[in-house]
């Protein structure tokens, strides 16, 4: 009996020890567990492929549980491979062990600054960046837009002295409209004044010279210090549109902003059609800047990813399309069962974690002939009494029926790869997401969801060209490769003008968040006039060249036209390296003129263009004018082929330097390049240098243009030039 008693005593003791230890692995497991993200790479070109359920699949195996379920918090299936998951170390390693993955990285939470561009292309705000303040304040950016608004915290002249010697323009603004020495002038050029009603231009204007201003967010989201590139610069505001934009104001714009004395412009507007040259008011304008010293910064347009949809075309502007930077707002959805899904909005409203019933719009048709439109959320195919106090679920994006219905919050199916901003909690599910929602609503008794207020999420990948970015091959000169650079277009906070509600009603904002080439281009702008603060006596193009053959690499996308150079140029800029380049592509507006002369304009096209009468005696082939980026199109794919470029290079890195050529061939391209002399040696500042590049080969791809990298290196700069030689015939895509 005693020892019955005491094995009876022992095995409790160590069954309770078993249990302490078991409620101890599963409690030191549960808080041992932490967000981490699981970098693939490049999504798989093969078209059977599921990202999300291989993410599933994979969190499975380490996770060695039947139910993962809350552990796969998002899947990335648009940009890159990966997902984020909830992982213990030891799944960790395992996990980083699997074939196919790139590298697993911790889920750090972030400080956020500013629009997080600037941050992320490497110019920090304080000591970490280099700045030559006087001559920052003496810079002036010409910013042609829908006008400004004033009285903008990113605007204010605290701290500044009185314009520039130099500036020779006036404030015309209107009607109470004050300028000050920050904002040292305005023009308009429609009744009304220079204020800016649709907040267009005031966010472009904060995103190329605004102050840095702490504490901005939008509703919440993104918070942080918004600042432009060079916060110390002046802005002049033209108010060239005002519910459209006219050839005719924006000629005038140019006019006025050449003789004010600007030093960059900045023109986030383009059409939808190709125009030539000599009918297109930006180009015209253009070239008289840059006649004048002024480099024009173009946006490339919003009417991607169809190929030859880019409109601007003039060699002597920088034209910039619009890429992913580190940052995306997101927005959750919590179902019923306690499933999280994560899609896209920018969205400061949310539903405070409270679920409320959902309803597809088919179930809520106004009428029995009306279910399929009432799926996609037709204004005229609901019934507002179905809708009210719940949340709506559609096909396609109505956040404004919703509102209209009176639903609480919006669910769709969004296959964007950017954010919309919206006036109540939505959220824009992929289409896998989506599918499963469906599901969901078709087996649960009473389904029901909240969505939450969006947040910034950070994330570790190469920038990609957003789709709606216009792209190349040039329709006018298809030996001149555009768009010319890319730079940060994604969900952008910068200032807002109080009389641009971004929501349905009347609600106000100070600073919003915008996506488009229109915000990409005043970075650029930006970048610019940050290098004529180091290197005032510099042509356009000479600042042209220093942040095309400075930009970071990018590799195509996908297998097709709209994915490589022609929709990102050179690569995305890069505003640090670009302010020492060791090496500079110069132009002279005789050698344009030469060029338009070797596109067999006669004397009057050119003269339309350039604003006075030239005779051609010298004529430039557009493949051998001395433009960063060499390309060239051929007139057949099934064909042996030698493209000669000649190129002149200017030393304004080193007295005595010698530049070695290399050659990267791209997209696994054939191609035979011999540069010659491949050796270049300097043995002065200004000291110019020519080259040829040959290019041979056979039988081109027919859905890839065939590209390579020539980089001249001196062992500190590296100065790149992307080739690109392509077959076929484009034509822009319908307007209609």
């Amino acid at each position: 009996m005693a020892r019955r008693g005491a094995f009876s005593s022992l095995l409790s003791g160590l069954l309770v020890l078993l249990f302490l230890i078991l409620v101890s692995a599963v409690t030191h497991d549960h808080q041992d567990k932490q967000v981490y993200i699981i970098y693939m790479g490049s999504l798989p070109s093969r078209v059977d492929y599921t990202p999300m359920s291989h993410h599933m699949s994979i969190l499975q195996e380490v996770a060695r549980e039947s139910s993962i379920e809350g552990r796969l918090l998002r899947s990335y299936k648009r940009s890159f491979n990966g997902f984020a998951a909830r992982l213990t170390e030891s799944e960790r390693e395992r996990i980083a062990d699997i074939e196919g993955v790139v590298s697993v990285f911790p889920n750090k939470k972030l400080k956020l600054q500013t629009t997080a561009s600037w941050d992320f292309m490497g110019l920090k705000e304080g000591k970490g960046t280099k700045r030559n303040p006087s001559v920052e304040s003496d810079t002036i950016i010409g910013v042609f837009d829908g006008g400004i608004w004033p009285e903008s915290e990113s605007f204010t002249d605290k701290g500044f002295g009185p314009p520039p010697k130099k500036w020779k323009g006036i404030c015309a603004g209107g009607k109470n409209f004050t300028c000050n020495n920050k904002l040292i002038g305005a023009r308009h050029y429609s009744p009304g004044d220079a204020r800016d009603s649709s907040g267009h231009g005031t966010h472009t204007a904060s995103i190329a010279a605004g102050n840095a201003v702490a504490n901005t967010s939008f509703f919440g989201i993104g918070n942080g210090t918004v600042r432009g590139a060079v916060p110390a610069s002046r802005i002049a505001a033209y108010r060239v549109c005002a519910g459209e934009c006219r050839d005719d104001a924006i000629l005038s714009a140019f006019d006025d902003a050449i003789a004010d004395g600007v030093d960059i412009i900045t023109i986030s507007i383009g059409d939808i059609s190709v125009y030539p040259f000599e009918k297109d008011p930006i180009a015209i304008g253009a070239f008289h800047a840059m006649s004048k010293g002024i480099l024009t910064v173009n946006a490339a347009g919003n009417t991607g990813p169809d190929t030859a949809s880019i409109t601007s075309l003039a060699p002597w502007m920088l034209t910039v399309a619009a890429s992913t930077a580190n940052r995306e707002f997101v927005s959750k959805v919590v179902l019923g069962d306690g499933k999280t899904l994560v899609g896209k909005s920018v969205n400061g409203f949310d539903l405070k974690g409270k679920k409320f019933p959902l309803v597809y719009g088919k179930s809520a048709a106004s009428s029995p002939s009306q279910v399929e439109c009432a799926k996609d959320c037709t204004p005229d195919c609901l019934d507002a009494s179905l809708v009210k106090g719940k949340i709506l679920v559609c096909n396609r994006f109505f956040p404004y029926v919703a509102y209209k219905k009176g639903a609480v919050a919006a669910i769709f199916e969004d296959d964007l790869d950017w954010a919309q901003i919206n006036g109540l909690p939505v959220s824009g599910l992929q289409e896998d997401d989506f599918e499963s929602f469906l599901s969901y609503i078709k087996s649960a008794k009473s389904p029901e969801a909240a969505v939450l207020k969006s947040e910034a999420i950070f994330y570790k990948t190469a920038p990609k060209v957003l789709s709606f970015s216009s792209r190349g091959p040039n329709i006018i000169v298809a030996d001149i490769l555009k768009p010319d650079v890319t730079a940060p277009g994604l969900e952008i906070l910068a200032a807002n003008s109080p009389k641009a509600s971004p929501f349905y009603d009347t609600t106000c904002v100070k600073y919003s968040v915008e996506s488009g080439t229109s915000m990409s281009c005043p970075h650029v702008a930006g970048i610019a006039a940050y290098i004529k603060t180091f290197h005032p006596k510099w042509s356009p193009s000479m600042i042209k060249s220093a942040i095309m053959t400075t930009a970071w690499s990018m590799n195509a996308s996908q297998s097709d036209y709209a994915s490589t150079e022609f929709a990102y140029g050179a690569g995305h800029v890069d505003p640090i390296a670009a302010t020492n380049p060791g090496l500079v592509y110069d132009l002279t507006k005789g050698d344009y003129i030469a060029f338009l002369c070797g596109m067999n304009y006669n004397k009057t096209t050119v003269k339309l263009i350039s604003g006075e009468a030239v005779t051609c005696t010298e004529k430039i082939s557009p493949r051998n004018l001395n433009y960063p980026s060499m390309s060239a199109k051929l007139s057949g794919s099934n064909i042996s082929f030698t493209v000669t470029f000649n190129r002149t290079v200017t030393n304004v890195g080193t007295p005595n330097s010698t530049y070695k050529s290399k050659v990267v061939l791209n997209h696994g391209t054939k191609l035979n390049v011999k540069v010659s002399p491949s050796v270049l040696s300097m043995n002065s500042m200004n000291e110019k240098q020519s080259f040829t590049v040959t290019v041979s080969g056979s039988e081109l791809h027919s859905e890839l243009p065939s590209s390579a990298n020539l980089i001249w290196s001196d062992g500190t700069h590296n100065v790149k030039s992307p080739i690109v030689v392509y077959t076929g015939d484009f034509s822009p895509p319908s307007s209609s």
